[in-house]
């Protein structure tokens, strides 16, 4: 694994601080990519919408639960691949690509999810199936998959730290993630830091059309005030983030 630029605590607890709209919208003004290619899309659905927003980095892995695995043992891999969450520069998001075409079983469950959590964890992610929905949800621990599947078949890890395929979206070890309810994003590492100073300026700018509206009886007029006040702040944001990545 090549060097990821690093956040400092303090820095992923901004981003927690957001949702993960107000992060694609920031990233969305760098200008560095389409706006439909740095998240997931909405085959990816967060397990448990009522909690908090998820940041980390990305811990990959290819899994089958079709056939049972060569060494016989459903969670071989499993130890080698927590192994792997201290080479990351921050705390880990497991990322899972399914090769079952239609997954077969659930990615994960109690157990794996107790284990990813013990070692420092803080969330899943899965183009596969989920199971055990009460059991994890008591861990605090968010998990985003596809569907959800009641058995664990003949589950087990094909490959670790790997690029995977999720939700559309090719995921690197090492990438920074964040995802609520609302689904998950990818956060240009070289940018983090920025898209970091960046969110409360925009939520700044955004609020300027939310205040008015609900400050008492709005106008046409005002409300058109407001929008062009609110993208004028939007645009000078942009034109400062375009500058600081050299692009203009």
């Amino acid at each position: 694994m090549s060097a990821i630029p690093s956040l400092s605590p303090a820095d992923l607890d901004q981003l927690r601080a957001f949702d993960t709209p107000t992060i694609c919208n920031v990233v969305e003004l760098f200008d560095l990519c389409p706006r439909t290619a740095f998240y997931m899309d909405g085959r990816i659905q967060a397990c448990y919408p009522k909690q908090p927003p998820m940041v980390g980095y990305a811990a990959t892995a290819t899994f089958r639960s079709a056939a049972a695995p060569r060494s016989g043992d459903v969670y071989a891999g499993l130890a080698d691949q927590v192994a792997t969450f201290a080479a990351l520069p921050g705390p880990a998001v497991v990322v899972f690509q399914d090769l079952d075409d239609p997954p077969a079983a659930a990615t994960f469950g109690e157990v794996m999810c107790t284990t990813y959590k013990a070692f420092g964890a803080v969330g899943l992610i899965t183009s596969g199936a989920a199971r055990d929905l009460d059991q994890v949800e008591a861990l605090s621990f968010p998990c985003f998959a596809a569907s959800t599947i009641c058995a664990h078949g003949y589950c087990h890890i094909v490959h670790i730290n790997v690029a995977v395929r999720v939700g559309g979206l090719t995921v690197h070890p090492g990438d920074l993630l964040h995802g609520d309810r609302n689904g998950v994003a990818r956060i240009p590492a070289d940018l983090a830091t920025a898209v970091v100073q960046a969110c409360p300026e925009l939520a700044e700018a955004e609020a300027v059309v939310l205040d008015y509206l609900r400050s008492g009886k709005p106008t046409k007029d005002g409300f058109a005030a407001a929008r062009k006040e609110s993208q004028r702040r939007i645009e000078a944001l942009g034109n400062k983030l375009r500058g600081q990545s050299g692009r203009h």
